[in-house]
């Protein structure tokens, strides 16, 4: 799978449009808009690094709420 698709998909997991996902990572929309249409790379960690905040946020939420 390439980058562009899985930071894509990545931000449709949580149901986020760009600027919503924006604010939620700290990363500018242009960016994020570069990112996913190809016209910039990001470095190869960044979609595991997107992956594992989101996976985090997901696991601390479960254990707020006391669900799993």
């Amino acid at each position: 799978m390439n980058i562009a698709k899985k930071i894509r998909e990545l931000r449709e997991s949580v149901g986020e449009n760009r600027t919503e996902f924006s604010k939620h990572t700290g990363i500018p929309v242009r960016t994020i808009e570069d990112w996913e249409s190809g016209r910039r790379t990001p470095p190869e960690y960044i979609p595991r690094l997107l992956a594992y905040q989101l996976k985090y946020e997901e696991l601390t939420k479960k254990g707020k709420t006391g669900k799993n």
